[in-house]
């Protein structure tokens, strides 16, 4: 059985590190697997949504499995073989919601940084160590997090290598939501259920949009947001949207498949 299971249930992906007898830290495979399994619910019209969560209520992940990726990488292998793992260069414009469930730390907080959404359990601590073993967080953020927090707080979290606890990790802006260790599914699923009733089609357009024009001149980002508005405002989905708001009703969006 892999230690990245997946699962679809009415339009939501599950999506879980499983391997908690060793705090969910990934092995090369695990690396592997995960990122075919982000790709398969981008490519799957049977999803909507994804939630990323860890087994067990003492980590969601704690990075990699250093006896593996650190030799691994001494051979002469290179980081961006986990790029899709990491969220990086590949299509994923469904919404992605973190459930922290425990320690998020390493290569688990990089990965959290390319969810959406994101809800943690009021234990759950939050850490980039890598300077303290003489490596840096390569796997997004250098990239990430300074573009979704204050510069200062992202540096203090990248070169002291401290720990914050999910109450600081919020003020920060770094999460969405805390809550009680038990409801952290509760309320990833609540997020993610409100997703279902909407245009998968516009969401995911917004999202892509958004993942677009972030970092380009602005001129330009315009001119691509118009061309995404425009693959909106001409679906179906727009057609059946606009038709029940004027006839007081529910939309019914043809992109739904649940």
């Amino acid at each position: 059985m892999s230690n990245i299971s997946y699962e679809v249930n009415k339009g939501i992906a599950v999506i879980k590190f499983n391997r908690p007898e060793k705090l969910n830290t990934l092995t090369l495979q695990m690396y592997e697997d995960l990122g075919n399994a982000f790709q398969r619910a981008q490519s799957d019209p049977e999803v909507a949504v994804c939630i990323l969560t860890g087994e067990g209520q003492k980590a969601f992940c704690v990075g990699a499995d250093l006896t593996e990726s650190i030799p691994y990488l001494n051979q002469g292998h290179y980081i961006d073989e986990w790029d899709a793992a990491h969220l990086k260069h590949i299509k994923m414009n469904k919404p992605i919601i973190g459930a922290i469930n425990g320690m998020c730390m390493g290569g688990g907080f990089e990965i959290m940084l390319g969810t959406d959404i994101r809800v943690a359990s009021d234990k759950a601590v939050f850490a980039l160590p890598e300077v303290s073993l003489g490596i840096v967080p390569a796997g997004g953020t250098l990239v990430r997090l300074a573009r979704q927090i204050p510069y200062v707080r992202a540096m203090e979290l990248i070169l002291s290598g401290e720990k914050i606890d999910a109450q600081t990790a919020l003020d920060y802006g770094i999460l969405n939501y805390v809550v009680e260790p038990e409801k952290v599914m509760d309320k990833a699923m609540e997020i993610a259920e409100k997703f279902l009733s909407l245009s998968t089609v516009a969401v995911q357009t917004a999202k892509e949009a958004v993942m677009k024009l972030r970092e380009i001149p602005l001129e330009q980002a315009f001119e691509t947001e118009a061309m995404l508005g425009y693959k909106a405002f001409t679906s179906s989905d727009a057609k059946e949207g606009l038709d029940a708001f004027y006839n007081k009703r529910k939309p019914d969006f043809p992109s739904r498949k649940w």
